[in-house]
């Protein structure tokens, strides 16, 4: 779920140009990731017969009490994650996936997502399992190394989680914060928060964020009528390239993630993709939302060709090292 503008906290990311993509807009959509709502109202208001919010975060139904009902039946609720949405739903007409964290998460300080306000260090978005606090104080050196390195992209990973293992227990926040910002340089004015990669690895392995995008793009994959819609924004560019992959390989195209690897066997396409480029926001959206600044928006249209499984390693997920052992194991016992 991204990030909200900022002057109004129920205007989701790239909503003008995802549903002028998807329009005319009918029948049943699911929105797989409902934050505050945003997206479902707009489906709603555009022509939508019915949506159905699927969200992990119980407190994001909470929140959306005052305002579902004056749509009656037309809203669906239900409490899960997006890379089980095809036990919810099926012959869907479209679905909606906003990738990332809702404002409303990185505005609550006892949610431990945010790097600026001081909390508990949670970070897990459907409130139970392993928190952040959990894994930087049970896990080894290397592993919290591996995890900030691989998920956030963190070229001072290693530095950052030997700090971290020497200032255990760390159990908040701000104390997270600090122990990153002595690892880096101090930022420049205009640069993101040092702390802002390690925080955004964290919150991916907490959630298994990863694995559900890439369970969750095979799921819409099965749960889509044909001729309905999948729509995606990411933040960031590994969920921008697990997308663009998976389209390209379910509309008739290869994307193997190692150039090296023997060619994937042709598939009949399951995707027409409508634009081989992603849509991102215009100036308007930049001066309302500047956390806008990395969103991109894919849309693709299902054709009546089989659901197919997909290798999620050949999406160019980042897998520790455990996990890749598991894939190959699991490719072999297939």
């Amino acid at each position: 779920m991204s990030a909200a503008a900022d002057d109004d906290p129920h205007i989701p990311v790239l909503i003008k140009p995802l549903i002028a993509a998807v329009s005319p807009v009918s029948g049943v959509w699911l929105d797989g990731t409902f934050g505050a709502g945003g997206y479902t109202r707009e489906l709603l208001e555009a022509g939508a017969d019915k949506v159905i919010g699927v969200d992990r975060d119980p407190l994001a139904f909470e929140l959306a009490d005052p305002w579902v009902a004056e749509f009656g039946d037309r809203i669906e609720l239900v409490e899960g994650t997006f890379s089980q949405l095809d036990e919810y739903a099926s012959d869907l007409d479209g679905i909606v996936l906003d990738l990332g964290v809702s404002s409303m998460q990185l505005d609550l300080a006892e949610r431990g997502f945010s790097f600026m306000r001081d909390g508990p260090l949670d970070m897990r978005m459907s409130q139970d399992g392993l928190s952040a606090a959990d894994l930087v104080n049970t896990k080894d050196e290397a592993e919290i190394a591996d995890i900030i390195y691989l998920y956030g992209e963190e070229r001072a990973s290693r530095r950052i989680a030997k700090a971290i293992v020497a200032a255990r227990p760390v159990t908040t926040t701000l104390q997270l914060a600090k122990i990153v910002e002595s690892c880096l340089p101090r930022s420049k004015p205009g640069q993101s928060h040092p702390a802002t990669r390690s925080f955004q690895a964290l919150r991916i392995a907490v959630n298994n964020e990863y694995g559900e995008l890439a369970e969750g793009l095979m799921a819409a994959e099965r749960a889509l009528k044909p001729g309905g819609q999948l729509a995606v924004v990411t933040f960031h560019s590994v969920e921008d390239r697990m997308v663009k992959r998976f389209l390209q390989m379910r509309s008739g195209g290869t994307a193997n993630a190692n150039r090296f690897a023997p060619a994937v066997e042709q598939i009949e396409p399951a995707f027409k993709v409508l634009k081989k480029k992603a849509i991102g926001p215009d100036d308007e959206e930049l001066a309302r939302n500047p956390r806008s600044r990395s969103a991109k928006l894919r849309v693709a249209v299902r054709t009546d060709a089989p659901a197919e499984a997909i290798d999620p390693a050949d999406l160019g997920m980042p897998m520790m090292k455990a996990k890749k052992e598991t894939v190959k194991k699991r490719g072999k016992r297939g």
